[in-house]
């Protein structure tokens, strides 16, 4: 962590002009488009996400998921606790509201705070071929700081509280608490890879006869891209700029 530290503050001093990319889909900053897309890969799922920019300081969205592990975050080993909450596959689908809080624009470096609610639901398969339905209500304030023209730290605390539904297995509660370390870069006027990495304690509850408790490290990681301009409203805007610029 102090070297990220040390890394953030000499790109701060470095840069000239901090801007970063235009459009965050894991952090805080505003959308500047009207609509974007962003997808990627990790642990537990493959995900697609359809960003709308809102009025005033609203952004929303929709997210759908390819879940393949612990839904809310990897939790523990624990035998019993992992049966409840274990999918071997499923399909998740989510809201997205994000509420722009803030923007303190300094001479080296600009910060945007935003609160985040994404609530979900989950149709899956457990690792004992039954079925289980998931319920997280998961609530964010990331916290973006452009520490470069084209760079931004993301941090900020998620809590991706998760209910496990199952069948002929006791349901079970998932409740972490991730600090985020992300990072998300301009690298075209159209694309902005992201990576972020969330990590915190999580505590585990197994409800029934069986109930249990039990706490462990939690976590969940994912790396993919936002982009934008190349579908529906926002390529009509390019293509319609473009024309004009030839006369």
């Amino acid at each position: 962590m102090r070297a990220i530290g040390v890394f953030v503050l000499v790109l701060a001093v470095a840069s000239p002009a901090l801007a970063g990319p235009a459009n965050s889909t894991i952090g805080a900053k505003k959308l500047e488009e009207d609509m974007v897309h962003s997808a990627g890969v990790g642990y537990p799922s493959v995900l697609y996400e359809w960003w709308n920019k809102g009025s005033g300081r609203l952004d929303w969205g929709l997210s759908g998921e390819l879940v393949y592990g612990d839904w809310a975050s990897f939790t523990t080993n624990d035998t019993l606790i992992r049966r409840t909450r274990f999918i071997k596959i499923g399909f998740g689908v989510s809201g997205i509201l994000r509420w722009h809080l803030a923007s303190k624009q300094r001479a080296k470096v600009t910060n945007d705070t935003a609160i985040v609610f994404k609530p979900g639901i989950l149709l899956s398969g457990n690792t004992l071929d039954t079925f289980t339905f998931g319920i997280k209500p998961e609530v964010g304030v990331p916290f973006s700081i452009d520490v470069h023209e084209r760079v931004t730290i993301v941090t900020g605390g998620f809590i991706p509280l998760t209910f496990y539904i199952n069948s002929d297995i006791p349901n079970g509660i998932t409740l972490p608490f991730l600090i985020r370390l992300g990072v998300e870069i301009d690298a075209s006027d159209k694309v902005a890879p992201w990576f972020y990495f969330d990590l915190g304690p999580g505590i585990n509850f197994v409800t029934g006869a069986n109930s249990t408790s039990a706490a462990a490290f939690a976590w969940r990681l994912g790396a993919g891209t936002a982009f934008w301009g190349v579908l529906g409203r926002n390529r009509s805007k390019s293509d319609a700029a473009s024309t004009g610029s030839e006369f």
